[in-house]
């Protein structure tokens, strides 16, 4: 309850606009319609442990506020930045209080990946004899923050980050309830929700700076807003969900040849703070993996734009990466290096400790001599061809083929030089097998 004087204090922009009913919360529709899962649990009134997962500022709080207010819950926050084992014990046994008196609890914990894994398992009996309903919030992969026995018990819901027309809709709900409109023009007006990189809450902190600006004046132009108010930096850590989403999204558009999407994520990184070595190992790792022998070239280029970077360092050194981004964009791709490693491990792990054949033994010693090592060794250098068509597999393994070229790029050469010394091998055995 709060005191008279505490109401009539002011209150943030993003705080006076915070959605007073589930119909208000915008961006999250795929949760909150009637066929949702959300809104199938509202109109049941009947609602299960849940993990909200999504972005900042795409109603997290909001949501486990209004879902404890629909389905009669008391609303319990916790966040666990700033809370512990005692905090919890408290919260338990109060929520135990009521339950007895016929009342039920939400749990919301804020940024629960915080808790370590001891503490979420401490959650686990109240979670399962219903002492509370449990919904955490969190900006991070539950995979990668929270047990497995705690995900067992929740339904995890991702939030969408708000998009253009959701954050159109805060920017006008925010000049109803001031009676002004925003002082810029249409362009910096889109600037304004780009600034906010999906984020509601910063797009109506960023609108009440311009609002509280003195009226009459000329409306901003896209160049003036960095005067006026501060870029947000990019969703992006490296150590976390986003840069593996971000390196995911690099190297499936160079192997998609989609040049220009490719150039794009690699700003994206870039603009996040990743370190470029990192970018450029990972760069090579494709050259290799995505190009291989199609372009032999892409991995030279691959060093060489590698070598550049730890040369010039950053900013210049960057401008080698592009270069070396849009030769893997543009390069013919093959992966047929990258399935014959797999093959070839799979049959090695198969096959355990086969002997080579005894022709391509050295026999350094007599003895080794006397025992058949390199006896009917074919020097292939001898044969006018230069090749041998002698088997070099163990004597107890059928040919097998592990790298099968494709029709691409140098590849195709390849695959001509392999089809030729097939055909010659086929002969040799027929003539052998004549011979004999």
């Amino acid at each position: 309850m709060t005191s008279l004087f505490e109401d009539q204090a002011p209150r943030p922009l993003a705080d006076r606009l915070r959605p007073a009913t589930l119909d208000e919360v915008v961006g999250q529709g795929h949760l909150l319609a009637d066929d949702g899962p959300l809104g199938r649990m509202v109109r049941a009134e009947r609602l299960s442990s849940l993990i909200l997962w999504g972005p900042p500022g795409t109603g997290k709080t909001t949501i486990a506020r209004l879902l404890a207010q629909h389905t009669h819950l008391y609303f319990e926050p916790l966040s666990a930045v700033f809370s512990g084992v005692a905090d919890l014990k408290k919260i338990f046994a109060r929520a135990k209080e009521r339950r007895e008196a016929g009342q039920g609890t939400l749990l919301f914990i804020d940024e629960i990946h915080r808790f370590n894994r001891a503490q979420q398992d401490g959650f686990l009996p109240y979670v399962e004899n219903g002492t509370v309903i449990l919904v955490g919030a969190t900006t991070e992969n539950p995979s990668f923050e929270l047990n497995a026995a705690l995900l067992s018990r929740c339904q995890v819901l991702v939030l969408n980050r708000l998009d253009d027309r959701a954050l159109e809709e805060l920017l006008t709900r925010a000049e109803d309830d001031t009676g002004k409109a925003l002082p810029v023009d249409l362009d910096a007006r889109a600037a304004l929700r780009a600034m906010a990189d999906g984020d509601g809450r910063y797009l109506l902190n960023l609108a009440e700076e311009l609002l509280a600006m003195p009226e009459g004046q000329e409306p901003l132009k896209t160049e003036d807003l960095a005067r006026v108010v501060q870029k947000r930096l990019p969703l992006y850590d490296k150590s976390q969900e986003g840069h593996y989403n971000l390196i995911s999204a690099l190297h499936k558009s160079l192997r998609g040849s989609d040049t220009d999407a490719a150039l794009y994520w690699f700003a994206r990184m870039l603009d996040g703070g990743e370190d470029p070595h990192f970018i450029a190992r990972r760069l090579t790792r494709f050259a290799v993996e995505d190009i291989g022998l199609a372009d032999p070239n892409a991995l030279t280029q691959a060093i060489a734009a590698w070598q550049a970077y730890e040369r010039l360092g950053s900013p210049e050194g960057e401008l080698a990466l592009v270069q070396l981004v849009i030769y893997l964009g543009t390069a013919p791709k093959s992966n047929a290096a990258y399935k014959a490693e797999k093959s070839a491990k799979r049959a090695a792990q198969s096959t355990g400790s086969l002997m080579p054949p005894m022709h391509i033994l050295n026999a350094p010693t007599k003895m080794m001599k006397e025992l058949g090592y390199g006896a009917g060794y074919n020097y292939d250098h001898d044969a006018a061809d230069g090749f041998s068509g002698q088997n070099y597999f163990p004597d107890e393994m059928n040919r097998q083929r592990f790298y099968a070229p494709k029709e691409v790029g140098f590849e195709r050469d390849i695959s001509k030089r392999l089809a030729y010394w097939d055909k010659l091998r086929v002969k040799r055995a027929h003539d052998g097998e004549e011979g004999a």
